[in-house]
């Protein structure tokens, strides 16, 4: 399986998923580490992928989304965004409203 299939599985497989640089009890970035902290205090289950495992994967995710860095973030299939994008939308309750459109229960 390529990476662009691995990574379109993942995507499909798991309502929400995090590209990132480590794990998020061991971020090996401060973006990722931002993400991770936006995900958490929202309440939001997500599947992180490490990167940093798999070259492929780490070049594979820039292409099947077009963006350039890591982290990205994916909600339903859709990608979101990086950091700056998720950090935007966490500030203005737009990233909330976008988890309750795509139909993710956030625990509270």
């Amino acid at each position: 399986m390529s990476a662009n299939e691995q990574i379109g599985q993942m995507v499909k497989d798991n309502d929400v998923v995090l590209f990132m640089k480590g794990t998020p009890v061991f971020p090996q970035c401060g973006f990722s580490s931002l993400v991770v902290q936006v995900l958490s205090h929202l309440g939001a289950e997500f599947h992180a992928v490490n990167v940093l495992e798999d070259p492929e994967i780490r070049q594979g995710v820039k292409d099947y989304s077009n963006w350039p860095t890591i982290p990205q973030l994916y909600i339903k299939g859709e990608f979101v965004g990086g950091c700056d994008i998720i950090k935007e939308m966490f500030q203005t309750g737009e990233l909330a409203e976008e988890f309750k459109k795509a139909g993710v229960a956030l625990q509270s």
